[in-house]
């Protein structure tokens, strides 16, 4: 077995199928999945010199070089006046979207590989090196600090998120090479997988790139990412300001027709293929501004006081935010706001048919359910806006209600919950953090001795925990089918893009695994391989 590239493994299995020497099932299981990250993104010239000056995780595949930007909004500024740039961070945040979304390349000094910065950037197809310890990032003083090194603002840097190396100034780098070898293999692939492969996508273009890569749905449709686009923040700030119901409808009502152009533009960009639509999940601190000039600004435009402002921020203050008032627990305190989006989902569904486009497949998800009450609760206010949308327009799209299984309360009493949910969504990211009681911001300080004292033998946020996470996930499988025999299942946690856990979801009996837009390609092998694998495996 001689070492190659992943683009001479895809010749090598292509060639000797056509030669009669193997047949397409052992080419398809010849081939590391992993591996086809190098055939997605610019990589790298292995022949280039190279000044390493820091290292993290290799959170998101990709070579990028750009000048140094410490905020999102310096990042957005240099792109418009075209600019390449690596957004630098001591970690990210939902309200650095609009520079990640400028930016070629993105480092962080914190966070592991199912971070804000690694997850975002893994979906958009940027380059990311997050994790990165070493780095002393000052962004008022406009400098960052790697070792003997001092890299200032402006400055070129070249980030390898494939690697997780950091390299001072420009390293040439190769561009991605589709070749028919890809495309064949892809095929054979398909024609043998039993799993569904969805994505992970927020925007037309993150869908349009997964459905590009073969993707057969969106998995998980993040709602709170589309809060964060500049024309709208300040309503959700109105809205979360509002002292009453009325005052944070009035600011709700300025956001319905957003929601509902944006669920329009996917729609159309899936013709048909089922979108599952996460309700508004994060916690709404996140969404306030953070600095005093920012907070001065939006107090101005919103038309309250910074003090008001700043006394709100501290009024939603939460020790442990990710555990508190979040996801299904947003909606109980505040239906409106899931009212609002979901007349936003069925009136843009509606509209895509009427204007000629294939009915969606639509899912709606609730997120972070633990107990039955919250689901049927909350159900019963997404069944009174479907019943005024069959009022205003004579029909409602067909659609399914359903829940994200990330408490390990929620995957035992599944059963129970399945009585009301017609599918489930396991959302392993944060299962993983619930069950091990480990931040996956904060892992990534001490996982990396426990990997290297042997302790444990995989990362669990990459590689699902199949005998704590993995066994919650068999157990709510089991109970949810056994109250409901049609329920669909799949996985839409970053795991969804990680060959053992595709197995282990193969194993399992999920429908489908959703993953970021450019592991598509590496899930739909895994799943091809899952099926020899079990077969052996049995034998």
């Amino acid at each position: 077995t001689g070492k190659r590239t992943a683009k001479a493994a895809l010749k090598v299995a292509d060639d000797m199928v056509q030669e009669g020497l193997i047949v397409k099932e052992q080419a398809v299981c010849r081939v590391d999945p992993s591996a086809l990250d190098q055939l997605l993104h610019p990589m790298l010239d292995p022949k280039a010199p190279k000044e390493q000056i820091a290292s993290g995780l290799a959170a998101s595949p990709g070579a990028a070089t750009g000048e140094v930007a410490f905020t999102a909004d310096e990042a957005e500024k240099l792109a418009a006046d075209g600019h390449d740039v690596i957004l630098v961070r001591t970690e990210t945040s939902p309200e650095d979207i609009h520079g990640m979304h400028a930016a070629k390349g993105i480092l962080t000094a914190r966070g592991g590989m199912t971070s804000h910065a690694a997850v975002v950037a893994r979906g958009m197809g940027r380059p990311c090196v997050s994790g990165a310890g070493m780095l002393k990032i000052d962004a008022a003083k406009g400098e960052m600090v790697a070792g003997a090194n001092v890299v200032k603002r402006g400055d070129l840097i070249t980030i390898d998120g494939a690697t997780g190396q950091v390299f001072k100034g420009r390293v040439p780098t190769l561009q991605p090479e589709f070749s028919g070898d890809f495309a064949t293999l892809m095929q054979w692939a398909d024609s043998m997988r039993r799993l569904k492969v969805r994505t992970n996508a927020d925007t037309p273009k993150d869908a349009e790139t997964a459905r590009k890569f073969g993707a057969e749905g969106i998995g998980l449709c993040r709602t709170e990412h589309m809060f964060f686009e500049p024309g709208r923040i300040l309503a959700v700030r109105q809205m979360i300001l509002a002292d009453d119901k009325s005052a944070r409808e009035a600011a709700l009502a300025k956001l319905l027709p957003m929601q509902r152009g944006d669920f329009e533009a996917i729609f159309k960009a899936m013709e048909g293929l089922p979108v599952t639509v996460r309700l508004l999940d994060p916690p709404l601190h996140e969404f306030l501004p953070q600095t005093d000039a920012e907070i001065a600004d939006v107090a101005h435009a919103a038309g309250t006081t910074p003090a008001k402002l700043r006394a709100r921020a501290i009024a939603l203050h939460e020790s442990n935010p990710m555990l508190g008032h979040r996801g299904c627990r947003l909606g109980i305190t505040f239906p409106e706001i899931y009212e609002m989006q979901t007349r936003a989902i069925f009136e843009a569904a509606l509209n895509v048919e009427e204007a000629g486009g294939r009915p969606v497949e639509l899912e709606i998800m609730i997120p972070l359910v633990g107990f039955e009450s919250e689901f049927d609760f909350l159900k019963e206010r997404i069944s009174a806006v479907s019943g005024a949308i069959l009022k205003d327009r004579g029909r409602v799209p067909a659609h399914l209600v359903g829940t994200m299984i990330e408490l390990p309360r929620a995957a035992l009493r599944a059963g129970e919950i399945a009585q009301s949910a017609e599918f489930f969504s396991f959302g392993t990211n944060d299962l993983t953090q619930t069950t091990l009681g480990v931040s996956r911001d904060d892992a990534g300080t001490f996982l990396t001795e426990y990997l290297s004292k042997g302790l444990i033998a995989r990362d669990p946020f990459v590689s699902i925990d199949r005998d704590g996470v993995g066994e919650l996930v068999r157990i709510a499988a089991e109970r949810g089918r056994k109250s409901r025999g049609n329920l669909k299942l799949g996985i839409c946690g970053e795991h969804g893009g990680d060959p053992s856990s595709i197995q282990f979801c193969h194993d399992v009996g999920l429908d489908y695994v959703s993953c970021s837009p450019f592991r598509v390609p590496i899930a739909r092998l895994a799943a091809a391989q899952a099926v020899f694998t079990k077969v052996n495996e049995d034998s």
